[in-house]
């Protein structure tokens, strides 16, 4: 499935690339779209990510015995968390520095914080274009799904990064994060790495794309649509049930 792995990696690349250009990201009243999104990211996290993780975990045992890294085998949740925190200590970063800048005309996150904010989510974007193909995935179906949940997610993203830092996102942002997905599809193609690192990087993910959907959904002034979480997370549950 390299091929179709390839594919689904420029799809990623294509989403940064064109987003802004989709008619269904408009940001008050919040797109439902957005909404549905969110539900997908979210059952995608739960339904499959999670209980991956506890395979991962078991699979561990004893193969770390003898290594520093002894406690991943038993506390894999804890780099999920660790994940989710990072992933909050950047927005919170974030919405320190806009405050700083709220008379400015636009207020926007200091360049620094932008660069600080846009590596971490090129790291992300890496690690998705990495599991993209190093995954393993029971079918063809199984991909496409994964595809789906997080290609709805970087519309999301790139929604709340381009609101964030403006012309600095298009100017820099999206090209990185664009890059990051092939680079990252790149050494999953060409490189072996062993299992408890490909845990690892599952479970920082689970907990980044928990944080990054909860940030878009909660907020009052987001105008959320339950309904249409609802909708997007029951749907694609039944759909990873029924896989």
């Amino acid at each position: 499935m390299t091929w179709l792995s390839f594919i689904f990696a420029i799809g990623f690349v294509s989403i940064h690339l064109f987003s802004k250009s989709l008619k269904l990201m408009k940001v008050l009243p919040r797109s439902r779209f957005l909404s549905v999104a969110g539900g997908i990211s979210v059952a995608y996290v739960f339904l499959h990510l999670l209980p991956e993780l506890s395979v991962f975990q078991e699979d561990l045992h004893g193969e770390l015995e003898n290594s520093r890294l002894l406690f991943i085998e038993n506390h894999i949740y804890l780099i999920a968390m660790f994940g989710l925190v990072v992933f909050y200590a950047l927005e919170n970063s974030v919405k320190v520095s806009k405050k700083k800048n709220k008379y400015a005309e636009k207020p926007k996150a200091a360049i620094g914080v932008f660069w600080l904010h846009i590596v971490s989510f090129t790291l992300y974007n890496g690690i998705i274009g990495y599991l993209l193909i190093r995954e393993e995935y029971e079918n063809s179906l199984g991909m496409t799904l994964f595809f789906i949940a997080m290609g709805v997610h970087f519309i999301t993203n790139d929604k709340g990064l381009r609101a964030t830092h403006q012309e600095d996102y298009d100017r820099y942002g999206r090209w990185l994060l664009a890059a990051a997905i092939l680079i990252g599809w790149g050494i999953g193609a060409f490189a072996e790495v062993h299992e408890w690192m490909i845990s690892v990087l599952t479970a920082f993910l689970a907990g980044g794309v928990i944080l990054n959907v909860l940030k878009e959904e909660l907020p009052e002034e987001r105008e959320s649509s339950l309904l249409a979480f609802t909708t997007g997370l029951i749907s694609y549950s039944i759909l990873l049930l029924l896989l």
